[in-house]
């Protein structure tokens, strides 16, 4: 009763609040789709209010790009610790952040190169 008085007045919208929370975690972040899911349904949001919550958090700049900014923002610190571990690295990062697989590969393929099936470089010589 007490509830459904504040979804009246308006103080409790939880489509309002996952479009909030997916943007500001897509935005600043750089969190990608799985993990934004994950952290909308542990808030007990609903399946179809996480989905068009995350459709509008990529709207205007696609998951490809944020990807892609994540990784560039933290490329530096990775390649000043081991470079050879750069795309293992990389990937991982990227992986934990929530970004697809798809995703993870392009974005690392086009920063730091191909890379081998253990995460490495690989050079042009050996593909």
């Amino acid at each position: 009763m007490v509830v459904a008085g504040l979804v009246a007045r308006g103080y409790v919208d939880d489509a309002a609040f996952a479009r909030a929370w997916a943007e500001a975690r897509a935005r600043g972040r750089k969190i990608g789709r799985v993990r934004l899911g994950r952290e909308l349904a542990a808030r007990g949001v609903a399946p179809s209010l996480v989905t068009a919550a995350i459709d509008a958090a990529f709207g205007e700049v696609g998951e490809r790009a944020r990807a892609r900014e994540a990784a560039a923002r933290r490329l530096p610190a990775l390649e000043r610790a081991r470079p050879e571990r750069v795309p293992a690295r990389l990937r991982d990062f990227l992986l934990r952040r929530g970004y697809p697989p798809a995703i993870v590969a392009e974005t690392v393929r086009a920063l730091v190169g191909p890379v081998g099936p253990t995460g490495d470089a690989v050079s042009d010589d050996s593909v």
